[in-house]
């Protein structure tokens, strides 16, 4: 699940909206996002977890590194396609319907990710919690976020006001007894804002590994 602002600011948590919203045409690019591809490229494959996988790119892309996938979204509709992708790719990917309100961690993994996972507060708090007991210890927990600098996607309302958030923020969840924070910061890059013109993102990046 990608954050979108509708009319009603409640409407696009529901596994509806989302079903909806994956039933047209390709919503995303169909590549995978630039900070997985940074941080998890020097990693040596073994199980991941990816959440909030939408269409797929991230989850196929870390497959295709020889990643052991499990790939958790909302929607139902985003996962049948993503593996139907995934088949035409040859890959072999768990995939897992999920309420991130609801959601709660299971087995561990080598590498959590979760890339632009947006949620009223205190629930992407407690997300963020779940996604960091979900990784084994040595392994990487690798969370992006935009940055409450991002200006790219001005909130229509005060509901939506605190979905972003500081990389800072995701390490003050973070054990530092079991956790080694490597990275926590606010990078910038170039984008398109909705209106298609040249714009700069500003994004959150956390990546800490679980102490072994």
């Amino acid at each position: 699940m990608t954050h979108e602002h509708a009319l009603d600011p409640n409407d696009h948590f529901t596994r509806e909206f989302w079903d909806v919203r994956y039933a047209g045409d390709q919503v995303w690019s169909g590549n995978p996002n630039p900070h997985l591809v940074t941080h998890a490229s020097p990693l040596r494959a073994g199980t991941a977890l990816e959440y909030g996988s939408g269409e797929g790119a991230d989850a196929i892309w870390l497959a295709q590194q020889g990643w052991q996938v499990t790939a958790i979204d909302i929607s139902p509709v985003a996962l049948e396609g993503a593996d139907c992708r995934a088949k035409e790719a040859g890959l072999d990917i768990r995939w897992h319907q999920a309420d991130a309100f609801e959601w709660t961690a299971g087995p561990t993994y080598d590498l959590v990710s979760a890339q632009f996972m947006h949620l009223p507060r205190p629930a992407v708090t407690r997300l963020h919690r779940e996604l960091a007991a979900s990784v084994a210890p040595g392994g990487t927990l690798l969370i992006v976020g935009h940055h409450p600098d991002d200006h790219r996607h001005p909130a229509e309302s005060s509901d939506l006001a605190d979905m972003r958030f500081t990389a800072e923020e995701v390490a003050g969840t973070l054990d530092p007894a079991d956790w080694q924070v490597i990275e926590a910061t606010r990078p910038e890059r170039d984008s398109i804002d909705r209106d298609g013109r040249p714009a700069v993102a500003v994004d959150a990046v956390l990546r800490a590994v679980r102490r072994a």
